[in-house]
This record gives C-alpha cells, structure tokens and sequence, in this order.
C-alpha cells in the first residue's frame, strides 16, 4: 500500500512539472532520479547523453522561449532521454536531419514525418498524428461537408490548408486570412464554418486563444511525426522502440499534448472529405505554401515559461 501510494505521489509530481498546473512549487524544477543508462557508445555519440535534433522553425514541434530550445519534441525527447537512463541535449538542426545524423552531431532527430521516405533513416511509430483538417466550434455538431452546401472555410492564405479547401469545395469556399489567429477568430464569432489547418498546429493555435474546437474530418490522409535513426543503428533503433513504446502507454505522450495543445490530437475514425481535383495554375504555385502563422511567433511569449517535462533540456 505504501508504494503505492508513492507511486501515485511522484505521478502527481511529474503532472505538476508537466502542465506547470496553479499551485505547484515553481521554485524548484521536476529533476527524476537518473536510471542506467540503457545505451552507450557506439549507439550513442556521447556517454550518459542522448543528443537530439530538431527544427525550431516548426512550432509547436519546436521553438525558442526564454533562451532555450522548448516544445512538443523536446518535452518528448525529455521523456525518452529518462526512460534510457540519458541526460538530454537538444540542438536545433533546422530542415537538415539527414545531414546531423549522418555527421554525428545528434543521435536521433525528432519531428520526422511517417511518409517521408527516406532509406538512410530508419522511423519509429508515430508519437504524434497530423493532418490537414477541418476544424469546428467545439459542440456545434457540425458535420464534415459534402458539397451539397458550399461551406465557407477559412485557411491562411497560400498554404496547403486552402489548396485542400479549394481542390475540395472550390475558390467560392475558401475564406483567406493571414494568419490562423484571424481564421480562429472567425470560427468563434460565426462568420465561417470550418477552419482548415494542418491538425498540430490549428490545435495548437485554437488553444493559444482559448477557442474550443473539434476535429470534424480530414482533407488529405492522415500521416504523423516520428523520432529518426541512423538506418544501421540496430541497437539504438530498438532502445527508442521500447523507450516510446513505455511513454505512449504510460500516458505520458497524451499529457504532453495536452499541455501543449490543450487535449491530444486523435484523428482515428475521423472521415475523410474525398477531394474533386480541381485544375491549378500554370506554376503549380496554389497549395505550395507550408502551414504557418502567429502562433509560431506566439511560441515564445505564451509558452516561454514551460520547461521540459522530466528532463532538464539543454539548448545549444
């Protein structure tokens, strides 16, 4: 009974650091005892240390806040670092993961996308599904659209969200806004319908402005984010196996998610709006643009104060 009722103490300590909930020490940083280490040189570039990669400029995967490197992946990384008896050490490797784990500069990159094929890297199980999807007021009942009614949809100009929209329900569909702050909005006021965004960052978005939302459908199928491994690196390709493995079914994952975006993203079972191909410009130019906006900026004043969840993660 009484490890028990430990074990529930130190869930309860790990939740605090986790969502930095009202009323938890903030003097203090949530440091867990350092198992063995589980891996070591060869399959890891430095003793005692997993070196990760990420790309900043994905947020909410990853970003700067208070002068350090903070974010989804490094949350995750944190989790996996602790599961392998590993301190942790994040370096921002931009769009180059191939290239830092080929060199040696990090052991595994996070962030990785379930499609991207890519034989030098080997990806685990997805810890994170995305997708472009249509979002709607949370308890508004809305159903995914069939084309029967135009839907007016909002998506932030130029990006893969309003091709989708376009492709699907046409130009007279597609409600363009600047950034996805302005299309949220619109939700919460009533002028549009939907907004389309990529799954992560719309939910992440919503949440920054405390707009409850629902996932109504998806606009393209489903993929997710991955960690990545050098392809000839058994030994540690199957210590992160286990390692994610542990924190997806201990909870830890979906608790990350919540701090990050407000509940976690689940996108099994949602339907899938078939698309009626529509024709582009000459340049192909519509729909070439990555989902973006000011909640990337937002990144670092809202979320400065967040730190890691069971690892202290150091920046470069």
């Amino acid at each position: 009974m009484r490890s028990k009722a430990i074990g529930i103490i130190v869930a309860a300590c790990m939740a605090c650091a986790l969502i930095a909930l009202p009323g938890c020490s903030s003097q203090e940083e949530y440091t867990p005892e350092l198992k063995d280490p589980q891996v070591s040189p060869p399959a890891i570039g430095e003793e005692g240390t997993l070196r990760v990669g990420v790309n900043t400029s994905k947020s909410p995967l990853a970003g700067k806040g208070s002068e350090k490197i903070i974010g989804i992946d490094v949350d995750v990384a944190a989790a996996l670092a602790d599961q392998l008896g590993l301190t942790l050490s994040i370096e921002d490797v931009g769009t180059n993961a191939d290239r830092a784990l080929e060199e040696g500069k990090v052991d595994i990159v996070m962030g990785q996308e379930a499609v991207e094929e890519d034989s030098d890297i080997w990806h685990s199980e997805q810890y994170l599904p995305t997708g472009v999807v249509l979002f709607a007021k949370e308890g508004s009942g809305a159903k995914p659209p069939t084309g029967a009614v135009t839907p007016k949809i909002a998506a932030q100009i130029s990006s893969k969200s309003a091709w989708a929209v376009t492709n699907a329900f046409g130009e007279e569909a597609l409600a363009s806004t600047n950034d996805l702050a302005s299309a949220f909005s619109d939700l919460s006021k009533g002028n549009v319908d939907f907004v389309a965004s990529d799954a992560v960052i719309g939910m992440y978005a919503a949440n920054l402005q405390n707009t409850p939302v629902e996932i109504v459908c998806l606009m393209d199928t489903a993929s997710g984010y991955c960690v990545g491994v050098k392809a000839d690196n058994k030994e540690l390709q199957d210590a992160i196996k286990t390692a994610l493995e542990t924190i997806m079914n201990d909870g830890v994952v979906s608790v990350i998610e919540d701090k990050w975006l407000g509940k976690a993203v689940v996108l099994t079972d949602v339907p899938k709006v078939e698309a009626t191909p529509k024709e582009t410009d000459a340049n192909g130019a519509e729909g070439e643009g990555e989902e973006a906006s000011d909640a990337e900026s937002n990144a670092e004043t809202s979320n400065a104060s967040n730190t890691s969840t069971a690892n202290t993660a150091a920046s470069n």
